[in-house]
């Protein structure tokens, strides 16, 4: 089941800046073995923002929610969700 995620990124600023770093570095290791799984195949930027659009595919909604949920961020996120199906007039 593919999933389009958004996620804002809001680390607060009593959160030491070491902490906060340790945290990111754990985040992109994590973000990386799902995306070389293939779970995670789709990672963009918003520009300007602390912020991403991601595509995932994964088994069910719960899978996605654990999945979700062991991000190091995810303390700090904002996250939302929408179920993706085939279009219609795709021809992919």
């Amino acid at each position: 089941m593919l999933y389009l995620v958004h996620m804002i990124v809001n680390i607060p600023p009593t959160v030491a800046p070491d902490e906060a770093a340790r945290v990111k570095a754990e985040e992109k290791a994590y973000s990386q073995a799902l995306q070389q799984s293939g779970k995670w195949p789709h990672l963009w930027r918003v520009v300007g923002e602390y912020a991403n659009y991601s595509v995932f595919d994964v088994a069910s909604n719960d899978e996605l929610h654990d999945t979700l949920s062991k991000l190091p961020l995810f303390p700090f996120m904002e996250i939302t969700v929408t179920p993706l199906a085939k279009h219609p007039s795709s021809i992919v």
